[in-house]
């Protein structure tokens, strides 16, 4: 469970969060962390957020983003809204670390969804890119579809696939999330 001053770190992304304030904490309002792109981390799938808001401020280093298919690198000092439905990736392309504020409003079970895959990440359960096989894929994809959606297939492929694909991953002991990464 996300807690102010919590930090995971998923060893595939080489990414740090550290939790500042949770939904718990803001009534469901905003969640405000902290993140350390390390260098070269990895480029994350073109992803959006269906019901959210982003806010990003680049405490120190660089960022490099791609929104809609198109990239531009932010520096310390630069902001950046993404609204709802915008999609999006952020990474570290440089030889520095970055550090970034983050803001996502509402919060909703975002803090699930990111402790989630960093523990299946860290766990082994990923690829090199900390990206879960398919049938993992697909009930997380279901259980957070409304903080989190792939850019591609388009949602409704998406959508037919994963509810095809959620009972045998029930049946192959996948879970939408594990209350080990929760804890």
């Amino acid at each position: 469970m996300a807690y102010k001053s919590k930090i995971i770190r998923n060893s595939k992304t080489r990414q740090d969060i550290k939790f500042l304030q949770t939904g718990k904490e803001t009534g469901g309002q905003l969640l405000e962390m902290e993140a350390t792109f390390n260098e070269h981390s990895k480029e994350p799938a073109a992803h959006y957020h269906p019901y959210q808001e982003e806010d990003f401020t680049v405490l120190s280093g660089e960022l490099t983003v791609r929104i809609d298919g198109q990239m531009k690198i932010l520096r310390q000092g630069d902001t950046l809204h993404i609204p709802r439905n915008k999609v999006h990736a952020m990474w570290n392309n440089s030889d520095k670390k970055t550090i970034v504020s983050w803001k996502v409003q509402p919060a909703m079970d975002t803090d699930h969804l990111l402790e989630t895959a960093t523990g299946l990440a860290n766990d082994g359960r990923t690829n090199e890119d900390g990206m879960p096989g398919i049938l993992q894929v697909a009930l997380m994809a279901n259980k957070y579809a409304g903080v989190f959606r792939l850019a591609m297939p388009p949602f409704v492929i998406q959508k037919i696939l994963f509810i095809v694909l959620s009972p045998i991953a029930y049946l192959f002991g996948y879970r939408p999330t594990y209350k080990k990464y929760l804890d």
